[in-house]
């Protein structure tokens, strides 16, 4: 909201396609929150391909890596849903990872071959939090030997941009999805950052909107509130990561030390602001309720959707179990506090449900 009145009150609400100053004070407020989006990931502004937020993005990617000759696709188990159903409609490899939730690049290189042609790898996992050693997998000899010369690498960072450092530009790869709203910006807008000579068929057509990579008027408030979310994310990373991983420590800690209760995914390197946690001998969804009823909002790693029902594909590739875990996250709005009363909550609605289980 607050994006759009500056927006409105700026006279940024033209179409960013018109010659008249409505729509010239559109273009400039759409570059600006470019500039700021590439800035966060380290990227060119003429990189970043505005859409709808990351699921489009890997849509995009996925569907735009259809024009290369090759049409085999690897990706691991572990991949969000919106890559992994994406992989799955075609011929594909898909990768088993560790108990960590981690890729092995071996595994990783003999599943290319000359057939492929796009290969997935996520930068932090949404579920555990682990991170795959992008740059390194990259960087291997066994893989670049065996990687197509122009198969393309799309790697979603949706829950690591605004969190990590991204140097898009130095990093190898090809295509990544981004999403404003993880990192405090507007739902429903993000972005495919799309290395400069890579050509892409549009997902969306109809129009030369984003260099005729993504049809469609762009939506111009919300393009404001990333870009200035983005902006925020940047000032505010060098501290709100230690925070974050500070909290999620103490997390760690306390669940290293109770009876019933394991730390999913590599406690080390990984994600400053998420920590899984799985639960012996208890559904999770009464634990979401007890929490929820002190005022904690947490989410259970079971699924990427709370619609669905069906065990976590992440943590069963991974070999934990699949309905029993427990995703906690933290943010730039999390307190101390917040942490002391989820690690208050916590053990008593654990025991208390444990309780009434024997």
């Amino acid at each position: 909201m607050v994006a759009w009145l500056e927006a409105s009150a700026a006279g940024a609400v033209g179409d960013p396609g018109r010659i008249h100053i409505e729509g010239m004070a559109a273009r400039a407020a759409v570059e600006s929150a470019r500039e700021q989006v590439a800035a966060l990931v380290g990227a060119r502004p003429r990189e970043v391909v505005f859409c709808s937020g990351a699921t489009e993005a890997i849509a995009l990617a996925t569907w735009g890596a259809a024009i290369q000759p090759r049409r085999h696709t690897v990706a691991s188990a572990v991949e969000h849903s919106a890559v992994r159903e994406w992989a799955t409609r075609g011929d594909h490899t898909e990768l088993g990872v560790d108990a960590l939730g981690r890729v092995d690049v071996g595994e990783l290189a003999d599943a290319c071959g000359e057939a492929t042609g796009l290969i997935h790898l996520q930068w932090g996992n949404h579920e555990v939090g682990t991170l795959q050693p992008v740059a390194e997998l990259l960087a291997d000899e066994g893989f670049a030997s065996k990687r197509p010369a122009d198969a393309l690498v799309h790697v979603d960072a949706a829950q690591a941009a605004g969190r990590v450092p991204l140097r898009f530009r130095d990093s190898g790869i090809d295509l990544m999805s981004i999403s404003a709203h993880k990192f405090g910006g507007p739902a429903g807008v993000g972005a495919l950052v799309v290395r400069r000579g890579v050509r892409i068929d549009p997902l969306i057509v109809g129009g030369d909107q984003e260099r005729a990579r993504r049809a469609g008027l762009e939506s111009i408030a919300s393009i404001i509130g990333f870009g200035a979310a983005a902006a925020a994310a940047a000032a505010r990373l060098p501290t709100e990561r230690p925070a974050n991983r500070s909290q999620t420590d103490s997390v760690i800690t306390w669940a290293r030390a109770a009876d019933g209760v394991t730390v999913l995914g590599d406690a080390n390197d990984r994600l400053p602001h998420i920590v899984c946690l799985g639960l012996e001998g208890v559904e999770p969804q009464p634990v979401l309720l007890g929490l929820d009823r002190a005022g904690v909002a947490v989410h259970s790693g079971s699924s990427c959707s709370s619609e669905s029902l069906e065990p976590s594909p992440v943590l069963a590739a991974m070999g934990a179990d699949a309905d029993r875990s427990l995703r906690i996250s933290v943010g730039w709005s999390t307190t101390d506090a917040d942490i002391d009363r989820l690690l208050d909550t916590l053990p008593r609605v654990l025991k208390d449900l444990r309780a009434l289980g024997r």
